[in-house]
């Protein structure tokens, strides 16, 4: 697996380094693939992400879990589809775990415009893979917590489509994450294990 392949903006364009712990793999998945991971998530019942009071804009499906942002509590969700049981046995292969490991999987549908905001994923999961869809996008990453936000390093990884992408360690814990506004159709498939007690 290669190293992130990242490209900086003036705040970064001196850091040497990758958060460690962060792994991207271009052509993970061929354009057939692809598109018949498409057609699996269009046929899925999405809705509107919310957290407490917000609802964003993006659409989402979890399987194996569903985090309930009022009560800071993972609750139980329904299993993963059988039709997402060869990509999550590929990931996990590619991760080096076993498929049932990968106990989460999060579906998430961009319209064009659509950003994702800063954050780390809940603290339930550990490990973290995002495959990309449909279109490239621009996957944002600064320390955290930030030391002083207004000039936070800021590094940012070109997703591109059919991609993969995972984060572990430090990449996973000591650095948020944020999407910016996709600029056409975008889905993404997220994969997490569980935090290990």
């Amino acid at each position: 697996m290669d190293q992130l392949a990242l490209f900086g903006d003036a705040a970064s364009a001196d850091a040497a380094a990758l958060p460690e712990g962060a792994v991207y793999e271009p052509d993970f998945l061929d354009a057939a693939q692809e598109q018949q991971l498409i057609d699996v998530i269009r046929s899925l019942p999405l809705a509107h992400a919310t957290y407490k009071s917000y609802t964003a804009r993006r659409r989402v499906l979890s399987f194996g879990g569903s985090f309930d942002y009022d009560a800071n509590r993972l609750r139980p969700g329904e299993p993963l589809i059988e039709s997402l049981h060869p990509l999550r046995a590929r990931v996990a292969a590619w991760m080096g775990v076993e498929p049932e490991a990968l106990a989460h999987v999060l579906v998430a549908e961009y319209q064009p415009g659509t950003p994702l905001g800063w954050h780390r994923d809940v603290p339930d999961f550990e490990d973290v893979a995002g495959v990309s869809l449909g279109a490239d996008a621009v996957l944002r990453f600064r320390p955290w917590p930030p030391t002083n936000p207004k000039r936070a390093n800021v590094l940012k990884l070109l997703a591109q489509r059919r991609s993969i992408y995972a984060l572990r360690g430090p990449a996973r814990w000591a650095w948020q994450h944020s999407v910016a506004p996709v600029a056409e159709w975008r889905w993404s498939i997220t994969l997490r294990t569980l935090r290990r007690p």
